[in-house]
């Protein structure tokens, strides 16, 4: 009769958005065989843990943050060998955040926690940078059938911040101004009265996300869709 031994993980993809450049949070290893290499934060699962529990604790001890968006990705573990120790079978989340909000801290078995460009990651550990591939296409899958492009935007914005945000995620420019139009006719982006103190160029108007009035409209049977394709 076979004994199971297999260990039951959680990885976090956290990503960020600032200055027209997505970033993904890393944390270097402090002990064990890959010691000194960059992983996604992560941990096991204690006996008596929620796994969305877990991943908020690790994040929490490896990197010094909490995040307000968290959704599970994605269970890898058909490779056996994913972790030189032993079998490990591992449940990734997805979290947006905004980096300049976070004053990270490493701790725990993290010797260091940064946030890297998505263009410019180093090598990782396991198999992290499939991890990250996978849940960088959610991300942009989701963009055109949930607001979650808002959640890496600072709480009033320009609305070309917003159109640059999506064209920076999708790796690809989008229909500025069908865009513009479609967002708007939602009605879940209000426009306020002030104005951006940009240090160059004409002042613009600040927008906000009207998370409010987007619930409101879902119950209601409202369906967020948007065609990005230029």
């Amino acid at each position: 009769m076979d004994t199971q031994k297999i260990k039951i993980a959680v990885d976090a993809i956290v990503f960020g958005y600032r200055n027209n450049c997505l970033y993904v949070l890393l944390i270097k290893q402090k002990y064990g065989p890959l010691k000194n290499t960059w992983v996604l934060p992560g941990g096991f699962v204690k006996s008596d843990e929620a796994l969305s529990d877990a991943v908020k604790r690790e994040l929490k001890e490896e990197a010094g943050i909490e995040v307000n968006y968290l959704e599970q990705l994605y269970t890898f573990g058909d490779d056996i060998h994913r972790d030189p120790r032993f079998r490990v079978v591992s449940v990734a989340y997805f979290a947006l955040a905004d980096p300049a909000k976070f004053d990270l801290r490493a701790d725990t078995d993290a010797e260091d926690a940064q946030w890297f460009p998505l263009s410019d990651i180093p090598k990782l550990g396991y198999d992290h940078a499939s991890i990250i591939q996978v849940a960088h296409q959610r991300l942009k899958s989701k963009l055109s059938y949930q607001p979650i492009g808002f959640d890496l935007l600072e709480k009033e914005f320009l609305f070309s911040e917003l159109e640059n945000l999506y064209c920076t995620i999708l790796e690809s420019d989008i229909d500025r101004r069908n865009f513009r139009k479609k967002i708007l006719s939602f009605g879940i982006v209000d426009e306020t009265a002030k104005m951006s103190a940009q240090s160059a160029g004409r002042p613009g108007k600040l927008f906000r996300f009207n998370k409010k009035k987007y619930n409101a409209l879902e119950r209601n049977g409202f369906h967020f869709e948007i065609n990005l394709r230029k």
